[in-house]
Order: C-alpha cells, then sequence, then structure tokens
C-alpha cells in the first residue's frame, strides 16, 4: 500500500500530467488565433508562454517540497512507466534536450516552409526563421548547460558510490542481522536521501533556468510553438510508454 507521502507525490505529478494536456490545448488555440502576428497577439502570445514557464515554477516547487520526505519517490517514480525510466536523468529530462528539441524543430519547419513557398504560402515567425544570432545564442546556451548536467550527473554518482564506502558499507558490516535498522543506519540514509533531494532540487532549477534563458531566445510566437510541440512530445511519451507497458503485461499474461 502507498505511503502518504507516495500518494502526494504520486497526485502532484497526475496533476502535472492534467495541466500539460490542458496547456497544450491553450497554445495550439493560440497559434491558430494569432497566425496573422500584430503588436498585440505578441503580446498575447508571450504572457501565455511565460504563464506556462510559472506553471513549471510551481510544480518544482511542489516536488522539492515532497521530495525531502521521499526522494526515491521523484528519482525512480512507480507513476512512470518503464520506458520513461529508462530515459530519466535526475528525476526529469535533460536541460540539454530542450535545446535538441529547438534544432530538431527549425529543421522541420524549414523542410515545411520550402514545400509552402513552393505552394506560394509560405508563413513567417516560425522556429524554421531561427536568425543567425539566435543560433549562436542557442550553441552557448546547449555548452553552458551541458556543463552545469555533467557537474550533476558526477555528484550523483558520487553519492551512489559512497554506498559501498564509510559509514553505510561499515555499518552493514556490523549489523547482527541483514536489514535490521537502528539509529546509526537511520542516520546514514537520512543524510544520503537529504543530498539527493538537494541534486534533484538543484537539477529542476537548471531545467526551469534553461526553459527561461531559451525561451528568452524565441521570439513569443516561437516560444509557444516551442512550448507545445515539447508538452505534445512529453505526453506523447507518457501514452507510448503506458501501451509498451500493457503489451508486455498482456505477453506475460499469455506466457504464465
Amino acid at each position: 500500500m502507498a505511503t502518504d507521502d507516495q500518494e502526494r507525490c504520486r497526485s502532484c505529478f497526475l496533476k502535472w500530467m492534467n495541466l500539460q494536456h490542458q496547456e497544450l490545448s491553450e497554445l495550439d488555440q493560440a497559434l491558430t488565433l494569432h497566425a496573422s502576428m500584430t503588436d498585440s497577439n505578441e503580446h498575447n502570445l508571450s504572457q501565455l508562454a511565460q504563464k506556462c514557464i510559472k506553471h513549471f515554477q510551481d510544480y518544482a516547487d511542489m516536488r522539492s517540497q515532497l521530495a525531502h520526505n521521499d526522494v526515491s519517490a521523484f528519482l525512480v517514480p512507480s507513476w512512470c512507466t518503464n520506458w520513461e525510466n529508462c530515459m530519466l536523468w535526475l528525476g526529469g529530462c535533460r536541460p540539454s534536450q530542450y535545446i535538441r528539441l529547438v534544432y530538431a524543430l527549425s529543421g522541420l519547419e524549414i523542410e515545411a516552409q520550402l514545400d509552402e513557398f513552393l505552394q506560394g504560402t509560405s508563413t513567417t515567425g516560425t522556429l524554421g526563421d531561427l536568425s543567425s544570432k539566435q543560433f549562436d545564442l542557442f550553441n552557448i546556451l546547449q555548452g553552458k548547460t551541458i556543463r552545469s548536467e555533467e557537474k550533476l550527473t558526477a555528484r550523483m554518482a558520487s553519492l551512489q558510490e559512497d554506498v559501498a564506502d564509510q559509514p553505510i558499507a561499515v555499518i552493514a558490516k556490523r549489523l547482527s542481522r541483514v536489514g535490521e535498522m537502528n539509529w546509526e543506519v537511520n542516520r546514514a540514509l537520512d543524510k544520503q536521501e537529504e543530498e539527493m533531494a538537494g541534486i534533484l532540487e538543484e537539477a529542476d532549477r537548471l531545467r526551469l533556468s534553461t526553459l527561461k534563458e531559451l525561451v528568452g531566445i524565441l521570439t513569443p510566437k516561437q516560444a509557444v510553438d516551442f512550448l507545445a510541440a515539447g508538452k505534445k512530445l512529453h505526453l506523447c511519451v507518457h501514452e507510448w510508454g503506458k501501451r509498451n507497458d500493457d503489451l508486455r503485461h498482456g505477453r506475460e499474461e499469455i506466457i504464465s
């Protein structure tokens, strides 16, 4: 049976996913309604993008509070699918993936615009219209983000290696029976979990700061386009993972 802390963590995630569906609908509607860009329209799109970032900030704050009671629930979430958990980096996606997504969408938009140009229906203001200055800024952001990721990855690796070092390994050796719990064990594990919660919090801050800087480089319309594509990808990965798990579970039932 799930503990109260685990249930709160799960509820936090489910509310976040429901919000992703709502925001995706808003973003898609905004792109449709604001096909013809004006100053007023750009302001509305900018406000919508900032609202999405604010929601991400709220979600990260809630995760930070809950993680100090049960950090493992976010590092290996039971509510995510097996496929999703295989791709997680410190409880979420790698921030550098945001920039890779921009590059992928830019290439896709350029191909689409070429077709539209040949048909005489070309539009502007999309991710296919990234300027050389924007690309330069993205390259700088990508390098900075990857370096920050590597530092956090190294810190987590060091923390994981500590399990085979003092004091945890020494405590385990002295125990009279396997799995015995005492104040010394609890203190060592609590310290380990608290440090993991700190790393998760820093990883979320990196995700948020990278997203903010990325959106700041994009025009309002490009930002809304990017956010819509990112949320759709996130939701699709979750649904694809659930289908894979269902199929695997079905095959196991047939075999058994």
